[in-house]
């Protein structure tokens, strides 16, 4: 992934956390649960935290080819985990119940693809 396409990512990222967040703060903060509001926000803030580092990264480091799957790790992980959280989130307020239930698997998968990323980001440091 070039440094360009890692900014964008990371805007992209950045742009919509803002707009998830006030959506969840505004409007969904009546029709979900306590427990389901709290996990959509975990989503937005890693949302949040993985944009902000595609962008450094895009900004100052990305010449290498382990800076640009560091940033592969964290585009993917950040659609999985952040994604999954929302779909799960406003399934609670499907009409029929346990309708995204099946992303419930694909939370723990982005995790550890973010992990990943972040291992495989210490990396490259030490190396340099």
């Amino acid at each position: 992934m070039k440094d360009k396409q890692q900014r964008i990512w990371g805007v992209l990222f950045c742009g919509s956390a803002v707009i998830l967040g006030a959506f969840g703060a505004h409007l969904l903060e009546t029709m979900l649960s306590e427990e389901a509001l709290r996990s959509y926000e975990v989503g937005v803030r890693y949302q949040f935290f993985h944009g902000l580092a595609l962008l450094f990264i895009g900004q100052t480091t990305s010449t290498t080819r382990g800076f640009r799957t560091v940033a592969l790790f964290f585009v993917i992980g950040t659609l999985l985990f952040s994604g999954s959280i929302y779909g799960l989130s406003l399934g609670s307020i499907s009409t029929t119940e346990n309708t995204f239930r099946f992303l419930g698997p694909v939370t723990p998968l982005g995790g550890t693809l973010l992990i990943i990323g972040w291992a495989c980001l210490l990396v490259e440091y030490i190396r340099r």
